[in-house]
């Protein structure tokens, strides 16, 4: 099945309406698709009609946000979610709350190596200033001619280590299973591959994960290379994790991977959809 089980919308730091991610994900060939925004789930409803207008299958989800180990920044997908389970929405509204006084940091980082303007002209680009993110930045700065794309953006400027990254508390690892699993959802690690963890790290991390009722795991990412797609088919046979397929989608001409255009999932895996349709 050509499932794409992980992508943005402009309610979060996507580009694209729900709606017409959904069109493009049609477009390209996607049987099963899902929305799953940033700390949001305002987006489901209108990407879940026009998914079922177009014929495709659609479940609900979220990326949640999650502080772990020593200020290690992991996303958990939830799929197949109640959007309307008060604790889960609760919980959201909670993890949402932290992201302008963490743009407001990033902004004044950026200043001092000389990018002037940066969160005015981050908020410019997010459509919810609740839910600012780097991506808006790193659109802000493409923008100004500093760089020639977004991934050189986070290349020079905001990833870890670099001025412009903010550390940030999010949600606990426990909070954000325990709000998947309470809402009928399935907990999926979000592209395993980009987290700076020794295998050791990634073995205590995974192994907590499970301990805490988490069930699967991105084998297919858009920012894992043939290599990476072995390494977490073997995490994933290892712990009895579900295996994803996701794009992580934002833009087109942005994202490292545009929808459904992934390779299929190792056949000996049982894919995270058998648990959801």
């Amino acid at each position: 099945m050509n499932a794409d089980l992980h992508c943005h919308s402009y309610y979060s730091d996507g580009l694209l309406s729900p709606s017409d991610v959904m069109r493009r994900a049609h477009a390209h060939g996607v049987e099963l698709a899902t929305l799953s925004d940033h700390d949001e789930t305002a987006g489901v409803p209108e990407a879940h009609d026009t998914a079922l207008e177009l014929g495709m299958r659609f479940v609900s989800g979220v990326e949640v946000s999650v502080t772990w180990g020593d200020d290690q920044t992991i996303h958990v997908i939830g799929l197949g979610i109640d959007i309307y389970n008060h604790a889960l929405s609760d919980g959201l509204e909670a993890v949402r709350g932290g992201r302008e006084a963490r743009a407001l940091r990033i902004g004044d980082e950026l200043a001092k190596v000389g990018i002037v303007g940066a969160y005015d002209g981050a908020m410019r680009h997010a459509r919810n200033p609740a839910l600012i993110s780097r991506s808006h930045f790193a659109r802000y700065i493409v923008e100004c001619g500093l760089a020639k794309d977004v991934k050189s953006v986070f290349n020079a400027w905001l990833g870890r280590g670099l001025p412009g990254y903010i550390p940030h508390q999010w949600a606990t690892l426990e909070q954000c299973v325990s709000w998947i699993n309470g809402a009928g959802g399935v907990a999926v690690v979000a592209h395993p591959g980009r987290y700076w963890m020794e295998p050791k790290v990634m073995e205590s991390f995974l192994g907590e994960f499970k301990e805490l009722g988490g069930r699967g795991i991105e084998v297919l990412s858009s920012s894992h290379r043939p290599e990476k797609v072995e390494i977490f088919a073997d995490y994933a046979r290892r712990f009895g994790f579900l295996a994803s397929r996701a794009s992580d989608f934002h833009a087109p001409g942005e994202s490292w991977t545009d929808l459904g255009k992934l390779p299929s999932l190792p056949p000996d895996l049982k894919p995270v959809w058998s648990e959801l349709l």
